[in-house]
């Protein structure tokens, strides 16, 4: 089973950029389509997804500024994040995305998420 861990947080000002990355231990299978979620107390929402033919979504509040990107070469699933705010506070964690996550070639084991924190 894939195994994914993010890395790339950390603590920055409002406007300032951060690169989120999520390395998987083998190749993500080419039928799923990948997200990045973020967590705060009592929620989860979907930030950004990239499906399997490489469409990009993205949550309102985060259009114009985070990109997602993949590089299967190197297993590895991306956002970049730039003009940050306040309210993008918190535990970004990627997962195959909602249309695949509970499809067997994309049960991946999770990773324990990287912490965003913005202030102002």
């Amino acid at each position: 089973q894939v195994e994914l861990v993010e890395s790339g947080g950390g603590s920055v000002q409002a406007g300032g950029s951060l690169k989120l990355s999520c390395v998987a231990s083998g190749p993500i299978p080419s039928s799923c389509g990948m997200a990045w979620y973020r967590q705060t107390p009592g929620k989860e929402n979907l930030v950004a997804s990239i499906s399997s033919n490489g469409v990009t979504t993205y949550r309102d509040s985060v259009k114009g500024r985070f990109t997602i990107s993949q590089d299967n070469a190197k297993n590895t699933l991306y956002l970049q994040m730039h003009n940050l705010e306040q309210q993008d506070t918190a535990l970004y964690r990627c997962a195959p995305d909602p249309a695949t996550y509970s499809t067997y070639p994309c049960r991946m084991s999770l990773g324990q998420g990287t912490r965003v924190t913005v202030s102002s």
